[in-house]
């Protein structure tokens, strides 16, 4: 079985065994919130600094031997995984960020997520040059709106997105079959002219299945779109 996604003819030279996936995916429990049955919750392996430690170091394993410029992180999770792993690498960190958020900014078009549809992302004229080449950094990739916003925010500064790496890759999203009613992330990145971005996910769904442990009261008060 697959447990994680690996697009890129350039790998790390240590391969993560797969006890290291199982034990990563164990502290990324799931529940129901904003209307989706399973929301992965990264706020686990932030509790947990060996952990975290753990996944910064298979970023930059992956990436130290890439001709990389910069890292840039999504609003708002890539955030936090994106400053840690861009000093390892010694490199620029560049916020993508939501609309209003800073000055001076390109915008990209809106988009649609899991979540429903969303104002483009933002990201500062001067933070990428022509030809700069950037890894794109999130916790998780479903759909890839978010994602595909991102990288259109590079493009338009003349920026070339290496990759697209995730800790998360909810793989039902990549080309699912005709009539399942799943967004085809596969098909929207070619409409959008983003085929040639190679999308990474650390791990799949496959291995997580750490339901959350909730209280009887529980509600989901996550925003509906």
């Amino acid at each position: 079985m697959t447990y994680f996604a690996l697009k890129s003819t350039n790998f790390p030279p240590h391969q993560p065994s797969e006890q290291e996936f199982r034990d990563i995916a164990k502290v990324i429990p799931y529940f129901p919130f904003k209307g989706i049955p399973r929301f992965y919750d990264i706020a686990g392996f932030l509790s947990k600094p060996e952990v975290f430690q753990k996944i910064v170091d298979i970023f930059v394993a992956r990436y130290g031997g890439m001709e990389i410029d910069g890292v840039a992180g999504m609003d708002a999770r890539g955030f936090v995984l994106g400053p840690p792993i861009a000093l390892a690498l010694k490199k620029p960190f560049i916020m993508i960020r939501k609309k209003g958020k800073m000055p001076n900014c390109i915008e990209s078009p809106p988009y649609s997520c899991e979540y429903g549809k969303r104002d483009g992302m933002c990201l500062q004229r001067d933070a990428v040059k022509s030809g700069d080449r950037i890894l794109v950094i999130d916790d998780l990739v479903a759909t890839g709106g978010t994602l595909s916003a991102g990288i259109q925010c590079v493009k338009m500064l003349g920026g070339i997105v290496v990759e697209c790496a995730c800790v998360v890759e909810l793989k039902m999203f990549i080309d699912p079959e005709e009539g399942s009613g799943l967004p085809n992330r596969t098909k929207m990145f070619e409409q959008c002219g983003m085929s040639d971005v190679p999308v990474w996910g650390l791990i799949s769904e496959d291995i997580l299945t750490e339901e959350a442990q909730l209280p009887e009261d529980y509600v989901d008060d996550g925003e509906e779109h």
